[in-house]
């Protein structure tokens, strides 16, 4: 995500505090938002896909993801 658009939420935050946000500003706001969530999930998915667990016998152990539960 760049950094105008993260500056962009904070903008709009802080107009947010002052007066009620236009639709069209809290459209933006809100497609910014998400973008800055994916974003943020993405890098951290990314970043355990690459980790490793040591067991005190140095035992390297791939992070392994939990499957969602479905309900039945």
């Amino acid at each position: 995500m760049k950094q105008e658009e993260l500056d962009r939420i904070s903008e709009l935050t802080a107009i947010s505090r002052t007066r009620e946000l236009t639709e069209e500003e809290q459209a933006e706001r809100a497609v910014l938002r998400r973008k800055y969530i994916d974003s943020f999930k993405l890098s951290l998915t990314q970043q355990l896909d690459v980790t490793y667990i040591v067991d005190e016998k140095g035992n390297k152990t791939k992070v392994q993801r939990k499957h969602k539960k479905t309900a039945n």
